[in-house]
């Protein structure tokens, strides 16, 4: 069984920075085990698989792979998955729909930028973070702490967010999935991502993340539309929009390379 792998840069507008997914699609599903290992073997924060739909309100299905397990939405290799779609695969619509884990997320092409519909998932205060989580995080000072499916950890100043030297083992230990986030200074807020449990360290650019940081910016900061900077070794920038119960997360993508997985009949 031959299968083709794209390798694409989201969130980026130059190769080498943004977050690097692997897209790879299928005329029709796999043995889960399979994507697993490949995803294990990619090592890289996504691997992303889709399959056409021939009925129904979505184009695609799609499924998102860490190196160690399948997860529920991620938001830079839909990015991807859209910009294959929309320059490898001759499709002829200005709009792709995915079907997924988080329903229907939608992906448009807007001007030089793809734009994805996104949940809203707001996060909310909790007080059951880990002990210690601000010395596991290398931080001082917590401003806030909040959940929906991650952990948010508001601190006060960009500088904070970029000083952060997080004691991974100690994180993994956790099985915490962690945003750390403040105001930006030359953008409207800042964020990282740490999630060691799922094999990734520090995600380059999380789009997912974006689907708690928007509707809590957006309360914060009383905007709608906001300018994001991930603060990554890579780096990305997101373009974004609270619509209610939906975000709108835009961004650009930049074509790495094409290859072919051989797998045994």
């Amino acid at each position: 069984m031959n299968l083709s792998i794209y390798q694409i840069d989201a969130f980026a507008s130059k190769l080498f920075k943004g977050n690097p997914a692997a897209v790879i699609p299928l005329t029709q599903w796999i043995d889960d085990a399979w994507m697993q290992s490949i995803a294990a073997e990619n090592n890289l924060a996504e691997t992303v698989f889709f399959v056409p739909l021939s009925n129904g309100d979505a184009d695609y299905h799609i499924r998102w792979f860490t190196p160690e397990f399948e997860i529920n939405l991620c938001g830079h290799a839909t990015l991807a998955s859209a910009y294959v779609i929309f320059n490898y695969l001759n499709f002829e619509k200005d709009t792709v729909v995915f079907s997924s884990q988080s329903g229907l997320l939608r992906v448009a092409k807007k001007d030089n930028l793809l734009e994805m519909d996104f949940p809203s998932w707001k996060p909310k205060p909790v007080t059951d973070a880990p002990e210690a989580i601000a010395e596991i995080l290398g931080i001082k000072n917590i401003i806030g702490t909040y959940r929906h499916r991650d952990l948010l950890i508001e601190v006060a100043t960009e500088a904070e967010v970029v000083a952060a030297a997080p004691d991974f083992t100690a994180l993994k230990k956790t099985k915490e999935m962690v945003i750390l986030t403040a105001p930006g200074t030359s953008s409207d807020f800042v964020s990282r991502f740490f999630a060691p449990d799922a094999a990734v360290d520090e995600d380059p650019v999380t789009g997912s993340a974006h689907s708690q940081l928007i509707p809590f910016w957006s309360e914060k900061l009383g905007r709608k539309k906001l300018f994001a900077r991930q603060l990554s070794k890579r780096g990305g920038e997101l373009w974004c929009e609270d619509v209610g119960n939906r975000v709108l997360i835009a961004g650009q993508c930049v074509f790495y390379m094409k290859g072919e997985i051989v797998l045994p009949d």
